[in-house]
């Protein structure tokens, strides 16, 4: 059935943009931001095209992972500025969790059913450049058949730098290390002027193209994001996608995509205005272009786009799993990034919950592995209900952010 008789007000320019994606054909530039202009029934269009070429992709099944984050810690020499939870090394809330915490917290993960932990951090100054290497050794010499998926362009960067290495061969000591994939965080728009704005000093485009490409080189998968929302525009955002699109026909090393607004509360560039122009977030209409557009731009490329279910909160992200949307991402138990810059949906999500959500969507939920191997599909409602371990936890016994910047314990010590 063509767009056409779905919808008899579609706009002909789109609706030829749609049936090409639905002939699996690649959009270009100027045909995504058109999409991106869409609005009323070319934008209800856009929403089932997506959905479409997700069921072709991923069938009726909707994934996520058991996994924890552990942000070790706060302290960072940049200061940019959507982030809410960095601090300066003389701030009384900066932490450091030494390595023995990072693996006793893993541990604790994987005795209750995690099989990823997810490492990131803030920058501190003075680093030790070996320390991803020696976190990496200690957590996989305590539980050698977890997934590492640890520290982002910006991080690798950083600790190479710290060493006095290569990009290159600093990724090979933390895949020898144990490392098992990057996050492809510290993205937000891949476009010199957008970063200039909210964060001069991040890592160059031209970097985090490199240690991406490098990583995939090495056969270090890596997930893709965006951060949208702020001060950039449609042909922004596309360029930042084609950049993507671009590295994943070479490598073929991405393994999700993983849309990311902006959380506005206590972001810096927000709260004091230092950026001309900024936004309050993306709206709704906005977060589901985004996700929608996604799937049909990167349809043939990238097979999973994710959702964060800890910026758009449980019931909109039942919503996206109708807009290209075939991943809820993971558990997470310890989330303090976005939490630390006001995002109201909590630190940790049961998988029963997550189970109920992508059943009261009418999709199958399914447990996977970080490279999206299907660990167990949950057909049956009763399986979907029965608890694990980690569904009847206090999620209290696992501490948060507000909590952990408060101990003495864990005090960043200036150097």
């Amino acid at each position: 059935m063509s767009i056409e008789k779905l919808f008899k007000n579609i706009d002909p320019e789109v609706s030829c943009i749609l049936n090409k994606a639905l002939d699996n054909g690649e959009i270009t530039t100027k045909e995504t931001i058109r999409l991106f202009e869409s609005t009323g029934s070319n934008l209800n269009a856009i929403s089932m095209v997506a959905d479409e070429l997700r069921s072709r992709k991923n069938g009726n099944v909707v994934t996520y992972v058991i996994n924890r984050n552990i942000n070790f810690t706060n302290v960072c020499v940049k200061q940019c500025g959507f982030c809410a939870f960095s601090r300066d090394f003389r701030m009384e809330e900066g932490y450091l969790l030494p390595i023995d915490e990072i693996v006793r917290r893993a541990q604790e993960a994987w005795n209750l059913g995690a099989t990823e932990i997810c490492i990131q951090a803030g920058l501190p100054p003075n680093m030790d450049g070996m320390l991803y290497v020696d976190i990496c050794k200690a957590v996989k010499k305590a539980i050698p058949d977890i997934h590492i998926h640890a520290f982002s362009p910006e991080e690798i960067l950083y600790g190479s730098t710290r060493s006095n290495v290569t990009i290159r061969d600093y990724l090979k000591m933390l895949k020898e290390a144990g490392l098992g994939s990057l996050p492809g965080t510290s993205a937000e728009i891949l476009v010199k002027e957008v970063r200039d704005k909210i964060s001069p000093g991040r890592i160059k485009v031209e970097d985090w193209i490199s240690v991406i490409s490098t990583a995939h080189e090495l056969d270090i998968s890596t997930t893709s994001t965006i951060m949208y929302g702020h001060v950039e525009t449609f042909n922004e955002i596309t360029t930042h996608l084609e950049i993507i699109r671009n590295i994943q026909k070479k490598t073929r090393k991405f393994t999700e995509f993983v849309p990311l607004s902006f959380i506005h509360n206590d972001a810096p560039m927000s709260e004091h205005k230092l950026v001309k122009g900024i936004r309050k977030g993306a709206d709704g209409i906005e977060i589901i272009k985004m996700h929608a557009i996604s799937r049909i731009f990167f349809n043939n490329h990238i097979d999973n786009i994710q959702v964060s279910w800890v910026k758009e909160g449980p019931k909109f992200s039942q919503i996206l799993l109708n807009a290209g949307v075939n991943d809820l991402g993971g558990c997470l138990i310890n989330e303090s990034i976005s939490t630390a810059a006001g995002s109201q949906y909590g630190q940790f999500m049961k998988p029963i919950e997550m189970r109920k959500l992508i059943r009261a969507s009418g999709r199958i939920p399914a447990q996977r592995t970080s490279r999206y191997d299907i660990m167990k599909e949950f057909d049956s409602l009763d399986e979907s209900d029965v608890e694990s371990t980690l569904d009847k936890v206090d999620p209290e016994i696992f501490g948060s952010y507000k909590s952990l910047i408060k101990l003495n314990e864990y005090r960043y010590k200036k150097t």
